[in-house]
């Protein structure tokens, strides 16, 4: 757990009570934790639904693990069943040997796909999922203009879009260009030297730069096309599209929809690092730049 003001590196291990599952909750012994590095800037991740501080608190919101007990009223899940997912924004989170998650939250992680794995796949799979089909209404034949494409999140995000019949146009660093372009980007654009806008027209735009990249990105989209982003929408928007800033749902469908395609070999996660709890402080503040899902292993 750690205060605001020390963000990861004031992280420390201490003994907590075990947590009480609410209604519709399910109490989960955690084996493996994802983390998002932006989650110290997340106000949820200090205060409650009410707005009162909540602090010291206890970061991670994805996980993997096996459910232990069930509060009054739970039903869809059962003691012993292998789970994944993503925790409440507003509640304590992964980065613990237990958490309470509403059940809802959570789908059933299959026996043939590790924790480790699990846990590295709600937020950037479910982030990918929602932007492309929900938010960004991605057709096959489209264009894509996927940012970061070699990271935790554009790399699901290319996956899923050529596998929906897109073509994939990936942006990033220098040493960025042969990841994305392994895991299945068509073009690479170096945002450092190439012109973006010579990029030319495309159908979708998923944004996870934001600032000057993103209102640049704007005038790319051709009409009827659509401009997704998790970093807030700049005063630019496209002339003739939509532009959608969308916060990830944990939804236990697209849960399933993911994982399946991680069984039978459609898509590959992106793990940068895996760590051991104990080591959780040193392996969250890194000291170089990591591309891919950072993952602490809670239980060997």
């Amino acid at each position: 757990m750690t205060d605001e003001a020390d963000g990861t590196a004031g992280m420390q291990l201490v003994d907590r009570p075990e947590p009480r599952p609410a209604i519709n909750d399910v109490i989960v012994a955690v084996h493996a934790s994802g983390f998002v590095p932006t989650e110290v800037d997340w106000p949820s991740t200090w205060t409650d639904r009410a707005g009162r501080d909540r602090a010291p608190s206890i970061l991670g919101h994805e996980l993997a693990g096996v459910v232990i007990a069930l509060g009054y009223g739970t039903t869809g899940l059962s003691v012993g069943q292998r789970v994944f997912g993503i925790s409440d924004w507003h509640r304590d989170g992964t980065l613990a040997e237990y958490v309470a998650v509403e059940a809802r939250n959570l789908a059933p992680l299959p026996g043939d796909v590790d924790f480790t794995v699990g846990a590295s796949l709600p937020i950037s799979g479910l982030t990918a999922w929602q932007g492309l089909f929900q938010h960004g209404r991605l057709q096959a034949g489209q264009t894509v203009l996927a940012h970061g494409a070699a990271g935790a999140v554009g790399t699901m995000v290319t996956q899923l879009a050529r596998e929906a019949g897109a073509y994939v146009i990936g942006t990033g660093r220098a040493a960025d260009r042969q990841k994305a372009l392994d895991f299945g980007a068509h073009e690479f654009v170096d945002l450092a030297v190439d012109d973006l806008e010579d990029v030319g027209e495309v159908d979708l735009v998923f944004d996870v730069i934001g600032g000057a990249i993103q209102e640049r990105s704007a005038g790319l989209i051709r009409a009827g096309g659509t401009l997704v982003t998790i970093t807030g929408l700049a005063d630019v928007r496209p002339k003739e599209g939509l532009a959608v800033d969308f916060v990830v749902e944990s939804v236990a469908a697209h849960l399933v929809e993911i994982v399946q395609r991680v069984r039978d070999g459609r898509l590959q996660t992106n793990i940068g690092n895996v760590a051991a709890l104990d080591d959780a402080v040193a392996a969250l503040n890194p000291t170089e730049r990591r591309n891919g899902k950072s993952v602490i292993s809670v239980r060997a």
